[in-house]
């Protein structure tokens, strides 16, 4: 990772990089820092990932939330895992999201994914919209981020432990504790 404009006088290592994510391969990925950030609808953000340019950009002001700044970072570093994971390993985690929407289970591991499986229609699992699909990417990096984001507790954290133990094993299970690729 590149952090260009990276404020030095973050953390004691002199790097905002959690200690608990995996090994990481790839190329670099350029993360900068700036003070306002804006969705693509025009409402603030805390952060975005650009797949294509091999770019993360992240609010300033994260910096003086540590616990923030690592689950976010996480969160948008998965988007780059998530990209790579292949479809084999993309159709699993929609299994497993899919047996847990047939179960009605509520709650999410972080907002990106809550608002997205609020907005889904009966049709779109079967029919893998791009809501579905959006869905279980943002429900994959957020898991990801409240795995490796080195955060125990966070309001956002609302799925029921059961179903957090599965989506901690199918991560075990798929390899990506012992390394991921971006």
């Amino acid at each position: 990772m590149f952090f260009p404009n990276y404020p030095s006088n973050y953390a004691n290592n002199g790097t905002p990089w959690p200690a608990t994510i995996p090994r990481v391969s790839g190329r670099p990925v350029r993360v900068v820092f700036r003070k306002t950030l804006l969705d693509g609808a025009g409402s603030p953000a805390h952060a975005a990932t650009y797949l294509r340019q091999r770019r993360m950009v992240i609010e300033e002001a994260l910096m003086a939330d540590p616990e923030d700044f690592a689950r976010i970072f996480v969160h948008e570093l998965f988007h780059f895992v998530w990209l790579r994971l292949g479809n084999t390993k993309r159709r699993s985690y929609e299994r497993l999201l899919a047996g847990e929407l047939r179960r009605r289970a509520g709650g999410e591991l972080g907002w990106s994914a809550e608002w997205r499986k609020g907005k889904l229609a009966g049709g779109d699992r079967v029919r893998r919209t791009r809501r579905w699909r959006e869905y279980c990417c943002e429900s994959f990096c957020d898991t990801a981020a409240w795995l490796y984001g080195g955060v125990a507790r966070h309001e956002e954290f609302t799925l029921a432990a059961p179903l957090r133990a599965a989506r901690r094993k199918w991560f075990a299970r798929t390899g990506l504790d012992a390394g991921i690729s971006i």
